[in-house]
């Protein structure tokens, strides 16, 4: 195999090139192949190949060191001609310096011959300037003007220089009289130059006006220049129904022509804006407000409440363009400058029209119900019947029919809230920030007086008049329906509160305000709502105790014959728990949450106690005692709609004490210590087993004593 450089380029495998020369040696290979193995072949043929790399190897170093020599050799080279061309730089540097001295010395000359040729140029041009002046002078003095610049219509930008700096001159040397003797050329020319402004603009010849407004800007007459562009703009612009509209894109057109006219158009669209405040908004804003302030309040706070929106917007619009460097408080100051008289009497007719118009509400409401509205007392009287009633829960006064009318009326609510969410609004966009929370918790107040007390606590008392007593008989109990109401109007109330209320309040110090004027109202909404709803639960359990009255017989429990006993519970046990079960389903209507469970609770263990004290009235004979136990099975049945675990409990542990009644004499004992009657008292167990009719024949207290 031929040994070349080639062989040993990347990637080179040294394995893979001895395998290969190995493969190629006959006799080399493996023993399985056509030729047998020969060692001492494959050596000789290692060695040969050792040799021709040593000669590679010897040859390649030649080639090195003969690349080595010629690279030094050239990087010599090389390093002369660098060298030379550096002291060639050298040179031409030193040549280019000299060349910067020289011309430096040259532009100085220059500039100095510049210098006296602008001393000698200027006061020449000067005296040419005043000869020219003087002249146009005397043709004033002559009083005839007989050069073509003050004759020629095409020359008008002339005359207005020349004019212009003749004013300025006589003034300086207090000859200015000699120049108003004159034709009063000054205020001719300006005149003509504002009329040919004033033809332009009609024109559109936006060159032409930015010419005519140059030559102005250096006369008295600038200034009315601006005021005839503002006028003439606004010609034609009010073709629509909405100024506001109609300003907006007047000044949207006048800013993008007012930067070509103008040298200064920040200022230019600053008076244009001026201007149209003070003229047509506060005109339009005045027509609008000052037709409705007296003869319809509503009507003047929507409208105030409107244009205020509208004009705030409109401002905004107009901050985006460049009115100078304080837009934001010109703009604030236009927006007061129109609204503050209106403004400053805001809040008190807000409140004045909110009293009348909840005022009104309530009242078409309770004329609608031929209701004459009770007076509800108020001083230490009334304060001592409401302290009285809480803690006795006795009705004080008359008992009131109210047919079933619950004097709570969602419509009117609704339009009580609507009517304070406006107010909110208009006090939120109306009411300098300053005053914003003062403002809000006053109509807060307002909202208060005619929800709260006028209506819901109107209610509540009514109500609470209209319960009747425990002992009436076919009572009917409206008070939960107060309370269903009242319950979701004040979920109302609520919702307004944190929704148009607290975002007008909340880093304020009125909030503390509001939130304890807040849960004083609900405490005294509660208060009433826990009695009225205590003294409905009575009346509940007087209806119970009525129905046990007159349905429950002694002889329900001591049968005559007590074979033939075919019912499964008694009349009254029957009505009772149809009573309770719709009374269970009137609560659950009438209420939402926690209150649910906590008034059948209470409802629960009043039916539970009234039930137990019934059965203590009466003997049990021994099928008597199964009839009781039945009569307390279906109580146990009827609680379970309670779903409270306590009620059912308490039903539980009756129906044991009911097993009491038949138990046999010999099990008593062992009855009494089960699981459900082993904590009770022995004396309530003992009380139970005395109800038996056999209890002194069979002696039955012994297992007591």
């Amino acid at each position: 195999m031929a040994t070349t450089a080639k062989m040993f380029e990347e990637p080179f495998d040294a394995d893979e090139y001895i395998e290969r020369l190995a493969w190629r040696t006959p006799g080399g290979g493996s023993k399985g192949g056509a030729e047998a193995f020969d060692p001492k072949r494959l050596l000789e043929e290692f060695e040969n190949h050792i040799e021709e790399l040593k000669q590679l190897d010897e040859k390649i170093q030649r080639r090195v060191e003969k690349l080595e020599h010629q690279c030094q050799r050239e990087a010599k080279e090389f390093a002369h001609k660098v060298q030379d061309l550096q002291r060639s730089n050298q040179v031409a540097f030193q040549h280019f310096q000299e060349l910067d001295v020289h011309i430096s010395y040259v532009a100085t000359k220059v500039c100095h011959l510049g210098d006296q040729l602008e001393g000698v140029n200027t006061p020449r041009q000067r005296a040419v300037e005043a000869q020219r002046l003087m002249t146009y002078f005397n043709e004033f003095l002559d009083g005839e003007l007989r050069s073509d610049v003050f004759n020629n219509p095409d020359k008008i930008k002339e005359a207005a220089d020349i004019i212009q700096k003749l004013h300025l001159i006589l003034q300086m040397i207090e000859l200015f009289c000699v120049f108003v003797s004159c034709p009063g050329k000054y205020h001719d020319l300006e005149r003509q130059l504002i009329q040919e402004f004033t033809a332009a603009q009609r024109r559109g010849e936006i060159g032409r006006m930015r010419e005519v407004a140059a030559v102005l800007l250096h006369f008295k007459g600038y200034a009315h220049c601006v005021d005839v562009y503002i006028k003439q703009c606004q010609e034609g612009a009010y073709v629509r129904n909405d100024v506001f509209e109609d300003t907006a894109v007047l000044c949207q057109r006048v800013n993008k022509q007012v930067g070509e006219v103008f040298s200064s158009p920040e200022a230019v669209m600053a008076k244009l804006i001026q201007n149209i405040f003070e003229n047509k908004l506060q005109a339009h804003v005045r027509e609008k407000l000052d037709e409705t302030r007296h003869s319809d309040v509503e009507q003047y706070l929507k409208n105030l409440y409107d244009l205020y929106t509208k004009t705030t917007a409109l401002a905004a619009k107009l901050s985006e363009f460049n009115l100078g460097s304080d837009k934001h408080t010109f703009l604030s100051k236009l927006i007061k400058n129109i609204f503050s008289s209106y403004l400053e009497s805001y809040i008190d007719m807000e409140r004045e029209y909110l009293h009348t118009r909840s005022a009104v509400i309530l009242q078409r409401y309770y004329d609608s119900k031929n209701h004459q509205k009770r007076p509800i007392g108020t001083g230490s009287i009334q304060e001592l019947k409401e302290r009285i009633r809480q803690r006795t829960n006795l009705p004080l006064g008359p008992s009131i029919d109210t047919h079933g009318e619950t004097f709570l009326s969602q419509e009117v609510v609704v339009n009580l809230l609507q009517e304070t969410r406006h107010a909110f609004e208009r006090c939120h966009r109306l009411s300098d920030p300053s005053d914003l929370p003062k403002n809000a918790f006053s109509i807060f107040l307002l909202l208060v007086e005619h929800l709260c007390v006028d209506h819901i606590d109107y209610a509540l008392e009514i109500g609470l008049s209209a319960i009747p007593s425990a002992d009436a008989k076919n009572a009917n109990l409206y008070f939960l329906d107060v309370v269903q109401q009242a319950n979701t109007i004040f979920h109302l109330f609520d919702k307004q509160f944190n929704d148009h209320l607290m975002p007008l309040i909340s880093s304020s110090p009125k909030l503390t305000e509001c939130l304890h004027k807040k849960k004083e109202v609900i405490e005294q909404m509660e208060v009433k709502l826990d009695t009225g709803i205590d003294r409905t639960l009575n009346c509940m359990v007087g209806q119970m105790k009525h129905i046990l009255a007159t349905e429950q017989k002694k002889t329900d429990f001591r049968p005559e014959d007590e074979n033939n006993v075919m019912i499964q519970y008694t009349t009254a046990c029957s009505k009772v728990c149809a009573y309770v079960s719709r009374q269970v389903e009137r609560v659950r209507k009438s209420m939402d949450g926690k209150n649910v469970d906590t008034v059948l609770t209470e409802l629960g263990v009043r039916f539970h106690r009234l039930i137990h004290e019934h059965l203590q009235q009466y003997s049990y004979s021994s099928m008597g005692g199964m009839l009781a136990i039945c009569d307390v099975a279906e109580y146990r049945r009827c609680a379970k709609d309670f779903r409270v675990p306590l009620v059912l409990q308490l039903f539980d542990t009756l129906h044991a004490l009911c097993n009491l009644l038949v138990v046999a004499p010999d099990n008593l004992k062992q009855v009494c210590s089960g699981e459900q009657l082993t904590s009770l008292d022995r004396n309530l167990l003992h009380a139970f087993v005395q109800l038996r009719v056999d209890y002194r024949s069979a002696r039955l207290g012994r297992h007591f004593s």
